[in-house]
């Protein structure tokens, strides 16, 4: 009907069947920041924030919800994740979290990388909003993706 992937011909939702796909090495990167006051900040930089290490929570909430991506995206395929880092950097204004996530499968992993970096950012807002509750998370962005039918792409 609509032409779209994620709907059958009637219109209703479907899981995509990737079955008769090949399994290839697949790898996706992700990107996003959060605005922030300087005493935000600085909780970070020099440890202080009262909720402890924010930069190792957010770091592992976003790859712990990298692996349930498939229980939080309705229409999203489990998938046997091989490798997740995810790199927060702190600057003047903020921070900044970039998600890589691998696999060797069927379909690509960027929803993963993409949920990742979401959570990890919403955890820092979080453990910090006691400090500054004007926080913004934004520009969260699929930056590169390898492997698949449609090829290499880098935005």
């Amino acid at each position: 009907m609509s032409g779209l992937s994620h709907t059958d011909e009637a219109g209703a939702a479907r899981m995509v069947d990737v079955s008769a796909k090949a399994d290839t090495a697949r790898i996706a990167t992700a990107t996003g920041r959060i605005d922030m006051n300087a005493a935000a900040r600085d909780a970070i930089a020099d440890g202080s924030a009262a909720k402890g290490d924010v930069f190792a929570a957010a770091r592992i909430a976003g790859i712990m919800a990298a692996k349930k991506t498939s229980e939080l995206i309705p229409l999203c395929h489990p998938l046997p994740i091989t490798g997740i880092t995810l790199d927060l950097a702190l600057d003047a204004t903020g921070a900044t979290a970039s998600a890589t996530v691998k696999t060797s499968g069927k379909t690509g992993v960027e929803m993963e990388a993409l949920t990742a970096v979401s959570i990890a950012l919403l955890t820092l807002y979080d453990m910090l909003k006691a400090v500054d509750k004007h926080m913004m998370v934004r520009d969260i962005h699929v930056t590169a993706k390898a492997g698949g039918k449609s090829g290499d792409w880098t935005a």
